[in-house]
């Protein structure tokens, strides 16, 4: 007979920032069936980074990931995002900020040139969108702290990701480098392992 694990998977109705505190709570329940330490969340601003770090006490090591500066050149928004009160607060409460990397998914030298041709990093990042704007950000998010040197590489960590604002998706996966996804090494592949939790209806940005 196979060998199985049960795990509670928490799916929303819909993606968004009204799930966060439910993913904080399924986050938390992972972290205490063991096998996993790192928590590794995508938060703009930082206040969702905030609400994971106060409920990972004890539990797990949380490292925030917030906006690059190509936010700015790309959509013309507003760098940096990461609000100084919340950037102290992570830090007075033992958190990893990361606040200045690149993004993974939106950095290639084809993403606004002139030509059509897509790029290997749009084919990645439009199909992990299939699974919603916040697993493809769960994943990204894990990719740029193994780049960064922030985490070590080829290690299973929880990504925490959302559809805008909040977070509304959670997953285990195995952190590499954005050069070793496909990989013929097997262990240092991209592995994604266990849903967490994740909004069945999707958020499509086009």
């Amino acid at each position: 007979m196979s060998k199985f694990v049960k795990r509670e998977v928490y799916y929303f109705d819909e993606p968004g920032e009204q799930n966060t505190d439910l993913v904080i709570e399924a986050v938390v329940k992972r972290l205490e069936a063991g096998g996993v330490r790192k928590v590794i969340v995508a938060s703009t601003s930082g206040e969702t980074a905030v609400k994971f770090a106060h409920s990972l006490q004890g539990k797990g090591e949380l490292v925030s990931v917030s906006e690059a500066p190509y936010r700015h050149e790309a959509w013309g928004e507003k760098w940096p995002c990461l609000q100084e009160g919340y950037k102290e607060e992570l830090k007075k409460l033992g958190a990893v900020v990361v606040d200045q990397a690149p993004y993974v998914f939106h950095s290639s030298v084809l993403e606004r040139s002139l030509w059509g041709s897509l790029s290997p990093e749009q084919l990645v990042k439009e199909t992990l969108y299939s699974f919603g704007q916040g697993l493809k950000v769960a994943v990204e998010v894990a990719l740029i702290t193994v780049s960064c040197g922030y985490i070590a590489p080829y290690e299973d960590v929880i990504g925490v990701g959302g559809s805008g604002k909040g977070a509304d998706t959670a997953i285990v996966l195995r952190a590499t480098y954005p050069a070793t996804m496909f990989t013929k090494e097997a262990n240092k592949r991209l592995e994604i392992k266990e849903i967490i939790a994740m909004p069945i209806s999707k958020e499509w940005w086009v």
